[in-house]
């Protein structure tokens, strides 16, 4: 018999919880000038980031802080949204206008979206496993969604 995507035994927060602590990580950035909410990968823990994305209706910018890890020269994240259904705004946003920019640790870099396919993905999903920690099963999170969560390569732009 073929488990259902809902059949899991992970489990998230309600979804106010997680807007909550979305909104609290925004304001601690924004209260401290940055100085808190933002952090560099490690072997074993992600980063963290701010991203700039130009808004597909608006054209307005929109802001993010979304986890990482880097490959190479690449950023690596994970295009979804508190593991509900519907993909992220900022994701939306990339699809329709690719260039945007980061604020890192170190500084701004700007930066061209695509999504990582194939053995490149499966790669990049299995860094994000080995970075997620014992107490989290990334695999059990991805099948409460019902499609494959994307993963997203920022390529720096001169």
């Amino acid at each position: 018999m073929t488990e259902s995507p809902r059949a899991s035994s992970a489990r998230i927060p309600p979804r106010w919880f997680i807007r909550t602590a979305w909104v609290v990580h925004r304001a601690l950035y924004r209260v401290t000038g940055g100085r808190f909410g933002l952090r560099r990968p490690t072997d074993t823990v992600y980063g963290m980031m701010r991203l700039h994305t130009v808004g597909r209706r608006t054209g307005k910018e929109r802001v993010a802080i979304v986890a990482y890890f880097e490959d190479g020269p690449d950023l690596v994240t994970m295009a979804m949204n508190g593991w509900d259904e519907p993909p992220p705004a900022w994701w939306l946003n990339l699809q329709a206008h690719p260039e945007a920019r980061v604020d890192l640790p170190g500084g701004e870099r700007r930066v061209r979206a695509r999504r990582a396919a194939g053995a490149e993905r499966e790669r990049l999903w299995d860094v994000f496993r080995g970075l997620e920690g014992a107490n989290v099963d990334l695999d059990a999170l991805a099948r409460l969604r019902s499609r494959e969560t994307p993963i997203v390569v920022l390529e720096p732009l001169p």
